[in-house]
């Protein structure tokens, strides 16, 4: 069966969120536009690392223009988008693998969500990144502008430090693993 491209350039709405109380949220990412809805889950890890890596690239971009991109420096105000994910919430796949790029050409990120695959389709699925050709997992591949990559971060960023609890001394949130606290010298909850 022939991969199905979910491909939306510039949605109307590209968030991550969850459902489920802390502990037992399941993440997703949801692209919109026109009436159209995409939902894929994921690990909680992969939307933090999906954000962080968003963000190095925005900077990077930024950097290597030596300023001239349309790329704010934090996520603009006006366009945060705090709404819960749409309904229906219907999954599309579990994501395996991601990718990212930075068109300079366009000045827009280009994010790419592919299905999780079995062990032994793993290198297949290696190779069809960033290819249009009708093999390997289904995907998700959005285009987005430098602002709405910053606001999809910020609130992807929000998202997984929501679930912990603050640390009693500096307010940072708590990993599941531990804290080492910067102000409690040492302190390790």
């Amino acid at each position: 069966m022939p991969r199905q491209v979910f491909f939306y350039d510039q949605p109307e709405r590209f968030v991550a969120g969850t459902v489920g109380q802390p502990g037992a949220r399941a993440f997703y990412l949801q692209a919109s536009a026109r009436g159209r809805i995409t939902s894929v889950l994921l690990e909680k890890t992969q939307v933090a690392a999906l954000a962080e890596r968003i963000e190095e690239v925005l900077d990077e971009a930024l950097r290597r223009s030596g300023g001239d991109a349309t790329i704010p420096a934090t996520a603009p105000k006006d366009l945060l988008d705090t709404a819960p994910l749409d309904l229906p919430l219907e999954q599309e796949f579990r994501v395996g693998t991601m990718a990212l790029a930075w068109d300079s050409v366009d000045g827009c990120l280009v994010v790419e969500a592919q299905a999780l695959v079995e062990e032994e389709d793993e290198e297949e699925a290696a190779e069809a990144v960033f290819t249009d050709d009708d093999t390997g997992p289904d995907m998700l591949r959005v285009r987005l502008s430098g602002a709405m990559a910053r606001v999809f971060a910020k609130r992807a960023l929000d998202l997984v430090a929501a679930g912990r609890k603050p640390c009693p001394f500096c307010n940072l949130p708590l990993d599941p693993e531990g804290h080492l606290c910067p102000r409690a010298n040492g302190y390790r909850r």
